[in-house]
């Protein structure tokens, strides 16, 4: 038989070259093991920073990738920023207290009861959130797939569908699309729907311009580059209806207690972000909209009618009159992602309920703990961002560049939470006492069924290597030989 996992034994001796003064040493008696729901930039953090303690770790990921919204929600033409944190990622799973189980998700292939009853030390969940927050318009949800998307399935499909053998079902890219939102997640939307039809209506002219070509210089660089217009291409570009005002979008932040003075000057600096990104990319935007019906023929969405709004003392009023009647071919959500219901977890207001913010202790249990956007409900990997960096003019005029450095800093600052939240877990250990041996290797025979039921052979680096995905650059390149 293989055997998945390192023997107690062997785990016992590694452990030893660790500090002496670890109090979580994992030897023949016995130690401490935690359960991580969830393999993104939380998770993976999580396991290290637990793992680096003497903790066993066993880290859950509902994909056969371990890399969440970096993989699945992150445009796919941010090439280096992509490998950079996947490798990042990868360096901490492969840890020697850390054991990989992919194709486990929480609530659907395990339950809670389940992996409790399995005797862990503490259970994390890192589950990030991944559902779409409903649109609230009546009885839309009957019309997706016909007509209607919602952002994290639109981009996935987006990420993935250039792959020969993806099983991902496929969204429609159509050309006077609706965009419903105003965060940063909602701009990769009108990205991706920009880019696709640009690209298409390109090739269809004999002219060849990759993704990658269209999101550097910008669509309007290439078409003015080839004497072009969007008219011309036979397009009409599309349009985000976003509930407030173009300088209420959180495209900058505003300083905490910031003087009238500073808050002008923030509000110039998000409408002049948002201009840029019409320029370059030649979407429309309207202002103070929210949807309050649907347009439906022949048993598809056609398009939605918005209501105008004000914003007073930053409030949003509707206004009676006048509505907007808006056709489209193609209507995308996004207004945000929360945590997918899990069962036997208390849900409040959308969120995991949660008993203590400080250790972030699920309400009505001792040893279940939720960290990262478990518990902020920030599906989109920038949105989650928190920063205090002065705010300059180079912001507005090279924004691109300034979205990858905050994403760093996300990262950065994730990183720093997540050795806080950690602590606090550690503190709630130290009040329980260490499994003993045989606990431990009980645990450790149901981590290696749960392998051998999805396919993993416990090389976690080569199973990386058998499931990446090809990539697009690759193939634009002709490495994969496609």
């Amino acid at each position: 038989m293989v055997f998945l996992l390192p023997p107690l034994e062997a785990v016992g001796l590694r452990v030893k070259i660790m500090k002496d003064n670890d109090k979580f040493k994992v030897n023949k008696s016995g130690g401490y093991c935690v359960a991580i729901f969830g393999g993104g930039v939380a998770g993976a953090e999580a396991a290290f920073q637990l793992s680096r303690r003497g903790i066993h770790t066993v880290l859950f990921e509902q994909h056969a990738l371990p890399y969440g919204k970096i993989e699945e929600g992150l445009p796919k033409w941010h090439l280096k920023l992509r490998a950079q944190e996947e490798g990042k990622i990868d360096e901490k799973l492969v840890q020697p207290l850390t054991h990989f189980v992919p194709r486990t998700k929480f609530g659907r292939d395990l339950s809670l009861s389940e992996v409790l009853s399995w005797g862990f030390s503490a259970v994390l969940l890192a589950v990030g959130a991944w559902r779409d927050r409903p649109l609230p318009v009546r009885g839309i949800d009957e019309y997706r797939g016909k007509g209607l998307y919602y952002q994290n399935e639109f981009v996935s499909s987006f990420n993935h569908q250039h792959e020969p053998d993806s099983r991902q079902p496929l969204c429609e890219i159509r050309d006077n699309a609706i965009v419903i939102g105003g965060g940063l997640a909602s701009f990769d939307v009108l990205k991706i729907l920009m880019l696709e039809t640009v690209g298409t209506a390109l090739k269809i002219k004999g002219i060849r311009s990759d993704l990658f070509t269209l999101e550097r210089e910008g669509i309007n660089v290439v078409l003015n580059n080839h004497g072009l217009t969007l008219s011309q291409l036979g397009l009409e570009g599309c349009t985000l209806y976003y509930r407030r005002r173009i300088i209420d979008m959180p495209l900058a932040p505003m300083p905490v207690n910031a003087n009238p003075s500073r808050q002008e000057k923030v509000f110039l600096l998000r409408r002049r972000i948002a201009e840029n990104f019409m320029q370059k990319y030649l979407f429309r935007m309207r202002e103070c909209y929210i949807p309050v019906d649907k347009i439906i023929k022949d048993n598809r969405l056609e398009g939605i009618i918005f209501q105008k709004t004000r914003v007073e003392n930053d409030r949003i009023v509707p206004v009676t009159h006048p509505y907007l009647e808006v056709h489209s071919p193609l209507v995308i959500s996004s207004i945000g992602s929360i945590p997918e219901p899990a069962g036997e977890i208390p849900m409040e207001n959308e969120m995991l309920s949660i008993e203590d913010p400080v250790s972030g202790k699920i309400r009505g249990f001792d040893n279940v703990f939720a960290v990262g956007n478990a518990v902020t409900g920030r599906g989109n990997i920038r949105e989650s961002l928190v920063h205090s960096r002065e705010i300059t003019e180079r912001v507005a005029e090279n924004y691109l560049d300034w979205q990858m450095g905050k994403f760093n800093e996300y990262i950065k600052m994730q990183e720093k939470n997540m050795d806080r939240a950690v602590i606090r877990v550690t503190r709630e250990l130290e009040k329980r006492l260490p499994l003993s041996a045989g606990h431990v290797s009980h645990i450790m025979e149901k981590i290696q069924s749960r392998q051998r039921e999805v396919g993993y052979h416990g090389d976690y680096r080569r199973w990386i290597l058998e499931h990446l995905p090809v990539r697009l650059e690759d193939l634009n390149s002709g490495k994969t030989g496609g």
